[in-house]
């Protein structure tokens, strides 16, 4: 079997988590950053940001969350959850976060056993910004290679990779429901490691949003 080469179209998301730290939440402040988020006419942000007055706020919420116990009455939940369907819709998430000191929880394509990436451990308002809508993969099988964004599973990446070529593999995880971008900014330790390596010793490209906004690659 070849080994495949992944480029990551992706936001990696250990670099957009904000130490910013907002000492109370209010209604003004959920509304400013609403507003932020949406000064830009052409965009609906109906579409892709759900806060506690919308329908699809709990399921969107409780969506990848398998650890019950960061499912209850009492556990932090967020101003909102964004689910950009762009990279420019992230790159204002952070920047308009950054503005009002508002923390953000970073959710992939995967579950999150410890429930670092949707709840406050320390009661500061914060947003959830979940990529799940980011889950392009393009296998190009001539180079060896692929294109895959951050909110793609790991599994859904496997299996993409078989349609494409029965010759080709990818070292990561055997468990297939975890975040591709979590498998590469982790590690992804799999079968194929003592010959491969990590997921992460076979990045040779990315496409990052930084603390800044800023839209990035190698």
């Amino acid at each position: 079997m070849e080994q495949l080469h992944i480029i990551t179209q992706t936001l990696l998301h250990l670099l957009l988590v904000l130490t910013l730290i907002s000492t109370s939440i209010s209604d003004p402040l959920a509304d400013n950053f609403l507003q932020c988020l949406s000064q830009d006419p052409n965009v609906t942000t109906s579409d892709f940001v759900f806060t506690e007055n919308s329908t699809e706020y709990s399921s969107v919420l409780q969506s990848t969350i398998i650890n019950l116990r960061f499912s209850t009455s009492t556990t932090p939940k967020p101003l909102a959850i964004v689910t950009p369907l762009t990279y420019s819709h992230a790159q204002t998430t952070i920047l308009c976060s950054k503005s009002f000191n508002i923390q953000i929880r970073i959710r992939s394509g995967g579950h999150d056993y410890a429930g670092l990436s949707y709840t406050s451990y320390d009661q500061s308002s914060f947003v959830v910004l979940d990529l799940r809508e980011l889950r392009s993969i393009t296998i190009d099988s001539d180079q060896n290679s692929a294109w895959v964004e951050t909110g793609a599973t790991i599994g859904e990446f496997y299996y993409w990779v078989s349609q494409a070529s029965q010759n080709l593999g990818f070292p990561a995880g055997i468990c297939t429901t975890v975040g591709v971008g979590v498998q590469i900014s982790g590690g992804g330790f799999g079968t194929m490691i003592r010959k491969y390596g990590l997921a992460a010793d076979n990045v040779i490209d990315a496409r990052i949003v930084d603390a800044n906004g800023r839209l990035l690659d190698r």
